[in-house]
């Protein structure tokens, strides 16, 4: 009989400092979120050996991508706007290559935040740099003097974010300045703020069950609602690790 399921997290990272060493740290959310929807949180340091982070995710079930600070937009081949504020150059490469080989084995994934960012950009689509420059007509999106700031959500059909919500007035937080701009092919948006702004995307791709948030359901500011996304997560891991192992035993 199998077990709960491993979901890996990746984890920020800071350098180290005159007055402190380098360390690694993870909001406790993210791992109460997936053991209250029945997996088992495996924190992943900022590998550097590419053969270390396949043996890890050889282990593993299902990944979430965490938040954490901004992209840097000169990987991609843009310039660095004045106000984004980059995160630490080695979690940046670690994330790269991990959603590379992710994407490769078409590991169930759940991206909040800059990992729905990078999910979108490894794929093929881009960012606007600044909310409130690229997109002037569009509500607030960050709040620096209110972390709870929250708005309204408008979502898709028959989308995962459907199941979730249903009808009636949903509100999420919201804690951003960049967002998605081109949606990489092979995904769909499934909810966006009134404004237009992108705010859930979901694959539409038959072997890869991925999708991403803009906004944070770890978060404290989340409400009873927005934490059963990580039951839908979860659901949805264990379909396709059933599945996988039919197949399995199917061809041998």
């Amino acid at each position: 009989m199998q077990g709960k399921p491993l979901i890996g997290l990746n984890a920020d990272y800071r350098s180290a400092k005159k007055d402190s060493p380098a360390y690694s740290f993870i909001a406790a959310g993210y791992f109460d979120r997936i053991m209250a929807a029945g997996g088992i949180p495996v924190i992943v340091p900022p590998l550097q050996a590419e053969g270390d982070v396949d043996a890890v995710l050889e282990s593993l079930q299902g990944f979430v991508m965490i938040g954490g600070q901004d992209l840097d937009p000169r990987r991609d081949g843009f310039m660095l706007h004045p106000s984004v504020r980059t995160m630490d150059k080695r979690r940046e490469e670690f994330d790269r290559v991990l959603m590379r080989h992710i994407s490769h084995r078409r590991m169930p994934l759940f991206a909040i935040g800059a990992g729905m960012q990078l999910l979108n950009i490894s794929q093929g689509g881009n960012l606007f740099l600044h909310v409130p420059e690229d997109l002037p007509e569009a509500i607030p999106h960050k709040d620096l003097q209110d972390r709870g700031h929250r708005h309204s959500l408008d979502v898709a059909p028959g989308s995962l974010m459907e199941r979730v919500y249903g009808d009636g007035e949903i509100r999420v937080n919201s804690m951003h300045h960049m967002a998605v701009d081109e949606v990489a092919a092979g995904f769909a948006v499934t909810a966006r703020c009134p404004d237009g702004v992108v705010e859930a995307i979901e694959s539409d791709s038959p072997d890869w069950f991925a999708f991403g948030t803009q906004f944070h359901p770890e978060s404290g500011s989340a409400s009873a609602l927005d934490c059963r996304i990580f039951e839908e997560f979860i659901d949805g891991v264990v379909d396709h690790r059933r599945t996988y192992s039919e197949m399995r035993v199917l061809v041998a």
